[in-house]
């Protein structure tokens, strides 16, 4: 079982089409999306448009969640006042140009999506995984990879799952952390899958990740959950030019470009 993870598109569309490009020479099983989909970039309608083409499992990030409620606020966690004046004119004009469907489509989607993965006859078999955008409290709590290992795996035991799948601080990474379970070592996974449309990683490549579960995956073995993270080059210029093009501050140019 082969399954594709992504997230944090930010209407970023030629690294979209690029990590489908990607993801269709790669015999996927299925494909989930973290949400995110908006902001920051010229095309929120077209990148929503090529998920919903694809039927596309979708949950909502902070940003599709401000935008669907056409509010002027994306729940997004800025430092400084510069940030903050950015961050406003980029949903400002996002609110702006999104159609009456993009809206809907945004507002409707669900927070949460649970997988029960494996053959769950046998106890041993059976894997919980979580796909949340921030955690499974917050849409847009960051959960960075120093967060501390207990403080995961409590949140882990909270939200009853073995693997968590997330997004929101563009920034890649896999956790496998071990907790006893009736006397037997366990691990539980915690995976950041970054960002399709803006990295913050120092990588402008887009990225993705690509879960691999075969007969002999459990959880008491930690290599047998096997985690891939995929790197796609797509024309970041062609982007850069259109953020620099558009009504959006030309500082996001910039990000793209230095991620």
């Amino acid at each position: 079982m082969r399954i594709a993870f992504f997230s944090d598109i930010h209407a970023n569309l030629p690294a979209l089409e690029a990590v489908f490009a990607d993801m269709d020479k790669r015999n996927l099983d299925s494909i989930y999306c973290l949400g995110d989909l908006v902001g920051y970039a010229p095309w929120p309608n077209e990148v929503v448009a090529e998920i919903r083409k694809r039927r596309i499992p979708t949950i909502a990030g902070n940003y599709d969640e401000g935008v669907g409620l056409a509010s002027p606020n994306c729940g997004c966690a800025y430092k400084t006042d510069t940030e903050k004046s950015l961050g406003q004119q980029s949903i400002d004009f996002t609110n702006s140009i999104v159609t009456d469907g993009t809206r809907q489509y945004l507002r409707m989607l669900p927070r949460h999506i649970r997988l029960t993965l494996m053959d769950d006859s046998k106890v041993e078999n059976k894997i919980e995984a979580l796909l949340v955008h921030g955690s499974p409290r917050k849409i847009n709590e960051y959960l960075f990879e120093d967060r501390p290992e207990k403080s995961f795996l409590h949140m882990f035991a909270d939200a009853q799952a073995d693997i968590m799948f997330f997004g929101h601080t563009h920034k890649p990474y896999h956790r496998a952390m071990p907790y006893e379970h009736d006397g037997q070592i366990r691990y539980r996974h915690a995976i950041n899958i970054g960002s399709v449309g803006k990295p913050k990683d120092g990588d402008p490549r887009s990225c993705y990740v690509i879960l691999e579960l075969t007969p002999e995956s459990n959880l008491s073995d930690s290599e047998s959950i096997k985690v891939e993270f995929i790197r796609v080059a797509y024309d970041v210029e062609k982007s850069a030019q259109a953020v620099e093009a558009s009504p959006l501050p030309n500082e996001f140019a910039g990000m793209l470009r230095t991620a």
